[in-house]
């Protein structure tokens, strides 16, 4: 039997991860400081991230600019404690032991900066609710 990670890894799906996969990811990696492993991934990704997803993260500190869509892969789930989908429905490939979650969250593709924010604030809200769930404290 082997030994649980020294901190959780959690993977977050959607189609294009371009949106709002890429903001989960940097809430965690934010919030969650070291004291978790992040991943992002498409089952279908985008060739950028949606500009007024990295306008509308930029507003509250967290630089994505750089960051680029990922092709979701099986060693991506395998490597991963949680995976959390985001509307990539039958896409995301299924292993036993993982706990995965669902969220439900508008799709930030093609609307502008003000559209973003609510979703933005949403995915926020739902890290921090992770990060208690996983017995971690959201950095400041």
């Amino acid at each position: 039997m082997s030994t649980p990670p020294a901190v959780p890894s959690v993977l977050f799906v959607c189609v294009h991860n371009a949106g709002r996969s890429q903001m989960a990811a940097a809430f965690l990696t934010r919030l969650g400081a070291d004291r978790v492993e992040v991943r992002s991934a498409g089952s279908a990704p985008a060739e950028t991230v949606n500009p007024a997803v990295v306008e509308a993260l930029a507003e509250v500190g967290i630089d994505i600019s750089a960051e680029v869509p990922k092709v979701l892969t099986v060693e991506a789930v395998q490597a991963s404690d949680v995976v959390i989908t985001m509307g990539c429905g039958d896409a995301c490939p299924y292993f036993p032991g993982k706990r995965y979650l669902d969220w439900k969250l508008e799709d930030p593709a093609g609307q502008d900066v003000e559209a973003v924010h609510p979703i933005r604030d949403q995915i926020e809200q739902r890290i921090r609710g992770l990060l208690a769930e996983l017995g971690i404290e959201a950095a400041a």
